[in-house]
């Protein structure tokens, strides 16, 4: 199993502009859901990466307590369908209901955003402060498929509370880990 990690893209940078198809509800979601409203976090994943598929219950109890905060949260699969056509927005979907997702389950077709956000690995996270600026940028935790730590959420949550506590995250932010977003050729 291949590693990639995030490319840690630079603190302070702007949330880039996006729209893009909700595969939960068939709705368009754009970045204008995450602007204003205090932390928002983006996180890049997909249906079949097995880092993806370690934390997936803790990405899920993570959304939940996004939900209970009032912290607007959305995935993002970026992933080429045509090498991997799991990825796609009907199996994203039955993925989302599968596992209960209450945040939007964003596809990116064109992998404009991906490229956008410097997006590298499933799972890469993201989370913007109240100005729409980048504050954290690296791993949900150090749980990896190939060790035994537990899956927690503790960098990404730690990250999230700062924020809503009025304070900067943690300026140690270590980069995610994960398979390589599948570039089109």
């Amino acid at each position: 199993m291949a590693a990639t990690p995030s490319t840690m893209r630079q603190l302070g940078s702007e949330l880039p502009a996006f729209k893009l198809l909700d595969t939960r509800s068939g709705e368009l979601v754009t970045d204008a859901y995450l602007r204003g409203r205090g932390p928002a976090v983006v996180a890049f994943i997909c249906n079949h990466c097995p880092f993806v598929v370690h934390i997936r219950a803790g990405l899920v109890e993570f959304g939940r307590y996004c939900q209970e905060v009032g912290v607007p949260f959305v995935a993002i699969s970026s992933n080429d369908v045509t090498s991997h056509p799991q990825d796609g927005p009907e199996p994203m979907a039955a993925e989302a209901k599968k596992h209960g997702f209450t945040f939007p389950y964003l596809y990116d077709d064109s992998q404009d955003v991906a490229r956008a956000f410097d997006a590298a690995c499933t799972p890469d996270f993201f989370v913007f402060d109240g100005e729409a600026r980048l504050a954290y940028r690296g791993q949900f935790d150090a749980a990896r498929p190939s060790n035994s730590i537990a899956v927690t959420g503790s960098d990404l949550r730690a990250a999230v509370q700062a924020l809503l506590a009025g304070k900067a995250p943690s300026s140690d932010q270590k980069p995610s880990i994960g398979c390589n977003i599948k570039w089109k050729k």
